[in-house]
């Protein structure tokens, strides 16, 4: 499926065909207040700590006529998240800990492991959005065929993809680097994002 979804979001781009643009989006944009949740450093895996993942339930109203993973792209580029791909979540443990990740689910639901292998199990399904702070663990553990995610990246940070033990020490040290970023990956600079995850004093 990554292939062809690859494929598809170059046409689009290069044709503009099944894209609503980045001012487009914002009208399919739904009032939700985010689910929060924390989790502690589990021994293994570092979660972040001090700012909780946050889950927006059914946020986008995604609808018929235009490409649903074209316009949760064009969401979190309009509020200046790129870096954009199309895929599922990976199934076994990894996290990033010099990034933080936003999933935006455009087709299907899957059930997904958040916060490690002692987290807590979500099912995400269209319409939702995930976003999770550096250092954050999530792994697939069950999903429909048709469940496509779109991921997204702030502008600050660097990608790296955590799995083994040996990453843990680095991990623990880089966290503190990760910045808060400017904006919410849904409502952009007024979102809850800013007032969720401040910075530290």
């Amino acid at each position: 499926m990554p292939i062809l979804e690859n494929v598809k979001e170059y046409a689009e781009r290069a044709s503009g065909l099944g894209r609503l643009g980045k001012k487009g989006v914002a009208d399919l944009v739904r009032p939700r207040k985010p689910h929060t949740v924390r989790f502690k450093h589990d021994g293994l895996l570092p979660n972040h700590p001090r700012w909780p993942l946050l889950i927006y339930r059914g946020v986008i109203d995604l609808g018929e006529g235009h490409d649903r993973a074209a316009v949760i792209e064009d969401l979190f580029e309009a509020n200046g998240w790129g870096q954009t791909w199309r895929d599922g979540v990976y199934d076994y443990v990894h996290y990033h800990s010099r990034i933080h990740e936003v999933l935006g689910i455009s087709r299907g639901k899957g059930r997904v492991r958040l916060g490690g292998s002692k987290g807590r199990i979500f099912t995400l399904k269209a319409g939702d959005v995930a976003v999770l702070p550096a250092d954050t663990g999530h792994q697939c553990l069950s999903r429909d065929d048709d469940f496509l995610v779109v991921g997204a990246y702030p502008p600050a940070g660097t990608y790296d993809e955590c799995t083994a033990v040996e990453d843990h020490p680095r991990a623990l040290k880089t966290i503190s680097r990760v910045g808060a970023p400017r904006k919410d990956p849904v409502y952009g600079a007024g979102g809850p994002l800013a007032r969720l995850w401040k910075k530290p004093k």
